[in-house]
């Protein structure tokens, strides 16, 4: 935890690196993931390491597609250290959600180039990582490398989703990015789940359901024409 004075509200995106670098706790990294509300598509995990302002820098959610991408241009150039992590539906299903969260932020923190001084998260608190730690209540709206983070996340996911879309263009990813949508959830009604799909969500679960037991009622009825 941060000793002494708490942040001021006022203190502006890079407050927390600033207080930290001044205790001696730098160089300060910034972890953040996407994806964990979709329901179709990958857990994104991004870590990185802020030493010089980024222009723009905000929330991810926050920003317009077109700034995110600048955005992420621009935190490739001038980061210190960038890192990311891409857990995909399956492994997401197999572990749990929680679980491939954090396992996809400590890899995210283990594959920097650069070790950090001190962690902030989004949030709650990741253990394991073997430097002092903060969890952030909305971390990408008031950490500079969190919010970055969350960019670096964000569009590195877009663009996964975009590129599915390709190969599994009924279901609309490139649009709705794999959260459910009403125009998704009719999607997956009309087509069922795909692989990219996460079968252990309530509402693909529910799709997968039906559809078997659509499929066993026409055996049923298949038997007893017989």
């Amino acid at each position: 935890m941060l000793s002494g004075p708490t942040i001021r509200r006022d203190a502006g995106l890079y407050g927390y690196e600033r207080a930290l670098a001044r205790r001696g706790l730098a160089p300060v990294a910034g972890v953040d993931e996407a994806g964990r509300g979709a329901c179709a598509g990958p857990l994104v995990a991004a870590a990185v390491i802020l030493e010089r302002p980024i222009d723009g820098l905000a929330d991810s959610k926050l920003l317009t597609p077109k700034r995110r991408e600048a955005c992420f241009e621009r935190i490739h150039e001038r980061a210190t250290a960038v890192s990311v992590v891409v857990v995909e539906a399956a492994e997401c299903d197999a572990l749990g959600l929680h679980r491939a969260n954090v396992a996809a932020l400590r890899r995210a923190l283990a594959r920097l180039e650069q070790t950090p001084a001190y962690v902030l998260t989004d949030g709650f608190s990741v253990d394991g990582l073997g430097v002092p730690k903060l969890a952030v209540w909305k971390g990408d709206q008031v950490s500079a490398s969190i919010a970055a983070a969350s960019v670096v996340a964000k569009v590195t996911r877009d663009r996964i989703m975009e590129q599915l879309h390709e190969g599994y263009p009924q279901y609309d990813f490139a649009v709705h990015k794999g959260y459910s949508t009403p125009r998704h959830e009719q999607a997956l009604r009309e087509h069922g789940p795909c692989s990219e799909h996460r079968m252990t969500y309530a509402n693909v679960r529910a799709v997968l359901t039906a559809r078997r037991e659509k499929i066993e009622m026409s055996e049923r009825v298949k038997h007893h024409e017989r």
